[in-house]
């Protein structure tokens, strides 16, 4: 592991593959792009963008405190420990 200050996303956990699809602006898929090759350099291993998406996303619901906020009053969870999704990338 590198020396460098650590990213937001830490390592990821060993899970199984998904397929995702969907649409961004191209200047999102360079940032996507950019961040998979930092988010490589920093841990030593190569990784995907479609397989950051998933923890990115429950990253940002994470610490999301209006939506937080939101679940509590309603009591539903925020987020699984584990991102699943279904055939096609649709999340489950």
């Amino acid at each position: 592991m590198s020396t460098a200050k650590k990213l937001r996303l830490g390592p990821l956990p060993k899970t199984e593959s998904t397929k995702l699809t969907f649409s961004c602006p191209t200047s999102l898929k360079a940032d996507l792009d950019r961040y998979a090759a930092l988010h490589a350099q920093t841990y030593g291993e190569a990784v995907d963008v479609a397989t950051l998406i998933p923890y990115m996303l429950e990253a940002f619901i994470a610490g999301d405190r209006g939506f937080r906020r939101v679940s509590v009053q309603r009591k539903t969870p925020i987020v699984s420990a584990k991102p699943s999704f279904e055939a096609g990338g649709v999340p489950g």
